[in-house]
This record gives C-alpha cells, sequence and structure tokens, in this order.
C-alpha cells in the first residue's frame, strides 16, 4: 500500500509540474498570440506562429507538457486504481482529460491551423474563403478556450489529489471484464499516442 502511495504520488507530482506550465503557456498562446492572428482575418493571419518567421513552432513547444502529463496521469490512475471512488476520480480527471484534448486538438485543431496558414500566406494549398476565414478564427479561439477549461481542470485535479490525505480503504477487486476492458482502454490509449508522434 504505502508503494502504491508513493508511486501514485509522485505521478501526481509529474503532472502537477508539467501542468503549471502547460496551463500559463496555453493561456498565452490564446490571448496573446491567438489575440494577435484571429484579430482581423485575413491579414492578421499572417501572424500565425508558423513558418520560417517563427524559429520555434508553438506546436513543438507544446507537445511535451501534454505527454507528460498523459504519462502522469495514466501513471497515477494505474498506481492508485484501487483507491475509492471518492478519491480516485481525481485520479481519472488528469489522465482522461489530457487524452480528450488531444483527440480535440488533432480532429479539430490540426485541420484549422493548416487551413488558416495556407489562406494567410497564400498557398496554393488554400481552400477557405475570406468570409470562412473569419468564421473559422472564431471557432478556433471559442474551441481553445475548452483546452483552457481543460488544462486547468488537469492542473487542479492531482494538486487537490496531492492535498488530500491518502485513503486508507482500498477498493473490491475488479471483475475479470472490467480488467480486460481497462487493459483494452489502456491499449488504444498506448496506440493513439503511438498514432500521435508518427503524424507529428
Amino acid at each position: 500500500m504505502a508503494n502504491r502511495q508513493g508511486i501514485t504520488r509522485a505521478f501526481l507530482w509529474l503532472a502537477v509540474l508539467a501542468g503549471g506550465p502547460l496551463l500559463g503557456a496555453k493561456l498565452f498562446d490564446l490571448v496573446v498570440l491567438a489575440g494577435a492572428w484571429s484579430a482581423h482575418p485575413p491579414a492578421s493571419l499572417a501572424l500565425m506562429p508558423y513558418g520560417k518567421a517563427w524559429p520555434v513552432d508553438t506546436g513543438v513547444f507544446f507537445i511535451p507538457l501534454p505527454a507528460s502529463m498523459l504519462l502522469a496521469g495514466f501513471g497515477a490512475l494505474v498506481a492508485g486504481w484501487r483507491t475509492p471512488w471518492h478519491f480516485r476520480w481525481l485520479l481519472c480527471l488528469p489522465s482522461i482529460g489530457i487524452l480528450l484534448l488531444l483527440i480535440l486538438t488533432v480532429v479539430a485543431f490540426w485541420p484549422m491551423n493548416a487551413a488558416l496558414y495556407y489562406h494567410g500566406i497564400g498557398s496554393p494549398k488554400d481552400s477557405i474563403t475570406d468570409a470562412e476565414s473569419v468564421a473559422m478564427a472564431r471557432r478556433w479561439v471559442t474551441l481553445d478556450w475548452i483546452r483552457v477549461l481543460g488544462a486547468i481542470a488537469a492542473f487542479v485535479a492531482p494538486l487537490r489529489a496531492l492535498t488530500l490525505p491518502w485513503p486508507l480503504e482500498v477498493a473490491c477487486e475488479d471483475p475479470p471484464l472490467v480488467r480486460a476492458l481497462l487493459a483494452l482502454a489502456l491499449l488504444g490509449v498506448a496506440g493513439f499516442v503511438v498514432w500521435f508522434v508518427q503524424n507529428l
């Protein structure tokens, strides 16, 4: 029990240490960078932080932090799985939350980033009109607030778990079907991570 507690708390600390900078950077990205490039599309799209004018791609900057949080979140969840639900839900939130935010990034933001960037530089790959770029930039900012709220929850949950006393009671062992479904879910997460890294 003490060993699981130590491992769980170590993963929670990793989630907090990665989550703080991630949240701060995400707010800066939304308020400052996206605030600039989404101000008056299509002209302002030239300020998107991609291409040769920017020495660091924001996507490359953000990759290590959510990856660390994903690892830490699922590490804490696996190590602390036998804790009762009144504590375990705090372990579920960062792991599942970051996973959902990464999926949202792939499904919604990657296509919008490409479309807006190509439109802003007048690329032959441009596929949207000026009016569509205005609507898409607004949609991007609205959806990004969801990512910020998710980052807040993924940061606060492990922080809260660290401030609570470790529960003394142990949850009942899951039936074989539940354990099999959990193993499949973890394999699915691992598969998504591999696919995500290969498509960067």
